[in-house]
């Protein structure tokens, strides 16, 4: 009876093509936009934890003043010491590595090549820290750190800048008023979650900064001291026992707030992502309206298709026809449309997810289950706003069916 059914179905709306492609327009929209809303969400997310995770393993960042960003407010409060960063390794449990760094801004010169930026000074465990690889040449080390040496490792904008796509192992670069042999090229890691581009870097040993660049006249020279928490200890304790020790080394009373701020990676990620998915739910949820819309489309078609058909229900009460198998026939002319308009709706989405992907520069996530998930809710609309036509149609008193004209 089933497959009887549908075969009729199919069969009537091949016969009005143009009336049943207008009457799943509204499904086929709303199926399309709310795959698309949530693909695209979830491609935004995982493009937004990737960039940050890149920034690190279990990233800690400590730096003085309050906040981070635009709004943080670091005037007049002291830096950090190396002795602060030592204190932090050998004191505070749970963490993998720890590297002091600061910067300053200078220029670089290769021949007939300048440009200007932040050179960072600090540590061999900065590389671990910050997820760095290594493309070519080598990372500093020790021995480099303690004895002041004059190299550096550059990243890939640094080296499209000054050498294009020439080799820049072993050459040298003026690095403000020093002479810097590049002895390495970092891997290219591109924008952060936070729009900064990350390859635009010159990396030095911290002493070769102190002593060759900047001259150490502070013990305060430290702008940020980065750390890599272990991956089975709680961050929350770590940030705790930092603050700790970092109020106590810098003599601050308990009626004194922090003049110091410690950023997890980790939970700015998990942040982003739930306001994200939060954002892509609720825009979600306005596209599904449209296949309300498209809904009440299927019913008013229904609707009118009872009335055209009046005399052919009539007949087939007449002949033996059950109420229920009327009801049926036209339930199932209501979920098949519905059905091809979600069928219909999911590949536009696909497309659409594919090419958008690309223009806003996100992962393509595929989700089955939101594909389903679309799929069934379109097919449950055409029983929903179906059954009321149908039943319309199976409660034709026989006679009157057939006196329609």
């Amino acid at each position: 009876m089933l497959w009887n059914a549908f075969i009729i179905a199919l069969r009537e709306i091949r016969r009005n093509l143009p009336r049943a492609f207008l009457t799943v327009l509204g499904v086929v929209i709303g199926v399309a936009a709310v795959i698309t809303m949530v693909t695209l969400g979830q491609g935004a997310t995982a493009s937004i934890k990737d960039k940050i995770s890149g920034l690190g393993s279990n990233l800690l960042v400590l730096r003085p003043g309050v906040g981070f960003g635009p709004r943080s407010s670091s005037a007049g409060v002291p830096n950090f010491t190396e002795d602060d960063a030592l204190a932090i390794s050998e004191q505070v449990p749970g963490l993998r590595a720890v590297a002091p760094v600061a910067s300053s801004n200078s220029s670089a010169i290769y021949r007939d090549e300048a440009r200007s930026g932040d050179v960072t000074g600090t540590t061999p465990d900065y590389f671990p820290i910050g997820n760095w690889k290594l493309s070519q040449g080598r990372l500093f080390t020790e021995e480099d750190l303690k004895t002041g040496a004059a190299v550096g490792v550059i990243g890939d904008s640094v080296r499209k800048d000054l050498f294009g796509n020439a080799d820049p192992i072993g050459e040298k670069i003026r690095v403000g008023k020093a002479s810097v042999q590049i002895i390495g090229l970092l891997e290219a890691k591109g924008q952060s979650g936070f729009g900064r581009d990350q390859d635009d870097t010159i990396v030095v040993p911290l002493t070769t900064l102190q002593r060759r660049l900047v001259g150490r006249s502070s013990t305060n020279s430290i702008g940020q001291i980065m750390m890599s928490a272990e991956d089975d200890w709680s961050t929350e304790q770590i940030i705790a026992d930092v603050g700790s020790l970092m109020r106590e080394r810098r003599n601050l009373a308990r009626n004194e707030d922090d003049d110091f701020s410690v950023m997890d990676t980790r939970q700015i990620a998990d942040t982003v992502s739930s306001s994200t998915q939060v954002m892509t739910t609720l825009l979600g949820a306005v596209a599904g309206v449209s296949m309300l819309v498209g809904g009440i489309g299927i019913m008013n078609i229904m609707l009118v298709s009872v009335t055209e058909r009046t005399r052919e229900i009539g007949i087939r009460l007449a002949i033996g026809a059950r109420a229920r198998e009327v009801l049926l026939q036209f339930l199932v002319e209501a979920i098949t449309l519905s059905s091809i308009g979600g069928l219909t709706g999911i590949l536009l989405a696909l497309g659409l997810c594919l090419g958008l992907s690309k223009i806003i520069d996100v992962p393509f996530v595929f989700d089955s289950s939101i594909n389903l998930a679309a799929f069934v809710f379109s097919a449950a609309i055409g029983i929903l706003f179906g059954f009321m036509p149908a039943r319309r149609a199976a409660r034709l008193d026989p006679i009157d069916a057939l006196r329609h004209e």
